[in-house]
């Protein structure tokens, strides 16, 4: 019996060594800082998972001198995280893209009315929108329904708003509107724009490569991408260890939240990632908020042509 055991303890050994020697280096640059937004991604990391698919994954960030669309063109990562209508913008440009895993199943975005009014009464008003990517929903509104606002770029710090140096902001529903409630800020329904309950409700964040990457590298992606799925299953059914593992991530990059402010973000990407249809965490592209906002985006000037559902999904 004891020589069972220990060939059968060697033979774990060695299907363990075998197993990390197989592993093929996957680099993934997300499209932020390290936050609950990403934790179906640590969590695939930290328990495995990537390992088990045969996967070292390394998971990388943009900064400010190197953006993830950078990095993709650079073949600095293997992936890249995008919202769909970056990767349209992207890839009517000249740069194929292939969506591989999509999280995102709504739209986040919201404007935010600093006064207590009704966003779509503040015409020519001053808006705050995000420096780092380019805010198409925003645009789009702004010239469909007339709108005429005075753009200021900011880096995603609330206390622009806050100080009353703008009339309204366009956040996202997981991150700076969860600050502005967290800072005791008061809004009202009535205060708030929702793009997702006004006709523009287009999928954003999923993962990228590009199209000769992933025909040369199909089992990998496929293995990358059910590995994150298991990994955002498990986050979802165990809330609070997730919660530990973020934190991890968070502490080690020395970012400036808390854990209450992480929670609330978790529990909102959770709420996003479910299809309104079906009510379920579907992890997939629907073809007609591709179709719509590639016909937007066409319509007012953002790309010269359409992008397809098929060329996004690589077929």
């Amino acid at each position: 019996m004891r020589n069972h055991n220990k060939k059968m303890w060697l033979f774990s050994i060695l299907l363990f060594c075998s197993c990390v020697l197989r592993a093929e280096k996957f680099v993934f640059t997300t499209i932020w800082t390290p936050q609950a937004e990403f934790a179906g991604y640590y969590v695939a990391k930290e328990k495995g998972f990537y390992k088990e698919a045969g996967l070292d994954v390394v998971i990388q960030y943009p900064s400010l001198t190197s953006s993830v669309h950078h990095r993709i063109e650079s073949d600095e990562c293997d992936a890249g995280m995008f919202s769909i209508m970056s990767a349209i913008d992207i890839i009517a440009s000249g740069t194929p893209l292939v969506n591989i895993f999509q999280t995102s199943m709504n739209s986040s975005y919201l404007i935010v009315s600093r006064w207590g009014k009704n966003p779509l009464t503040q015409k020519r008003d001053r808006l705050a929108i995000y420096m780092s990517e380019p805010n198409y929903l925003s645009f789009i509104m702004d010239r469909q329904m007339k709108m005429n606002f005075e753009y200021v770029f900011f880096t995603g710090n609330i206390n622009v708003f806050l100080s009353g140096g703008i009339d309204a902001m366009t956040v996202v529903s997981f991150n700076e509107y969860l600050l502005l409630k967290q800072a005791g800020f008061e809004m009202s329904e009535e205060s708030i724009f929702r793009f997702k309950d006004n006709g523009y409700n287009i999928q954003e964040n999923g993962v990228y490569v590009k199209r000769e990457y992933y025909n040369t590298h199909r089992d990998q992606v496929r293995r990358f991408a059910e590995a994150s799925k298991k990994g955002w299953d498990w986050a979802y059914n165990h809330q609070e260890e997730a919660l530990d593992i973020v934190m991890k991530y968070v502490r080690d990059a020395h970012v400036q939240t808390n854990r209450v402010i992480q929670k609330m973000m978790l529990e909102e990407i959770f709420r996003l990632q479910v299809d309104a249809d079906s009510g379920r965490r579907e992890y997939r592209v629907r073809p007609e908020m591709v179709q719509k906002a590639s016909r937007l985006m066409k319509e007012f000037g953002m790309i010269e042509r359409e992008v397809t559902y098929g060329e996004l999904m690589g077929k």
